[in-house]
């Protein structure tokens, strides 16, 4: 029986144009992701390097401006379509299951949601997990088993009690390896709403 579900984020709850930044990038000059690109990425990702070091290390390498990699940064994030809130907060009402947040996400992109979204609105979603973990706070990052077992040691879940609902089979493929339930949702065919349609055979 299912009793904690851990969700994603982006293309969970808020929409992601995932060519977007490239494209953005593109447009400066920035054509190729290089190791140290990468490595700088993941760092990022996982919170080991401030967003002023971020910054620079584009501004220094690509003589790109602070307001260019950060429009180009955020070009990514969407909107958060008012019926899936609707979904969680309603999920959240009935008490039925621990609910978690489990996000692959740097400052620079929470920075852009909470002035997007405005403080009442991003409490009302946060608000609606027990726990609230994204990877830039927590210095880890999926596809890593390591994040699983942390929100499933951290919170006392046993792993075949948990779903966990996320846009990337890589990421599912991981937490599936440690005897967690998965659902690799497909963004523009299934929607988070959807969850116990998707999934009545484990409900």
């Amino acid at each position: 029986m299912i009793k904690n579900i851990i969700f994603d984020f982006g293309d969970i709850f808020i929409n992601l144009d995932k060519k977007a930044t490239s494209k953005e990038f593109q447009k400066l000059g920035i054509t190729e992701v290089s190791s140290e690109l990468k490595s700088i990425l993941n760092q990022y990702e996982e919170g080991t390097i401030s967003t002023d070091d971020f910054i620079a290390f584009f501004e220094y390498n690509y003589k790109v401006t602070a307001k260019e990699v950060v429009f180009a940064w955020n070009a990514i994030l969407l909107n958060f379509p008012k019926h899936r809130l609707k979904f969680l907060k309603d999920l959240a009402a009935s008490n039925q299951f621990r609910l978690f947040l489990l996000s692959n996400t740097n400052d620079l992109h929470i920075a852009n949601i909470k002035e997007k979204w405005g403080s009442v609105l991003y409490d009302e979603f946060k608000n609606c997990f027990e726990q609230f973990y994204l990877s830039h706070e927590i210095h880890l990052s999926k596809p890593n088993s390591a994040i699983y077992q942390f929100v499933l040691d951290k919170n006392n879940l046993k792993a075949h009690e948990t779903l966990f609902v996320d846009d990337l089979k890589e990421n599912t493929d991981a937490a599936s390896k440690l005897g967690i339930s998965t659902w690799n949702l497909v963004p523009g065919e299934d929607d988070v709403t959807d969850l116990f349609i998707k999934n009545k055979n484990i409900f």
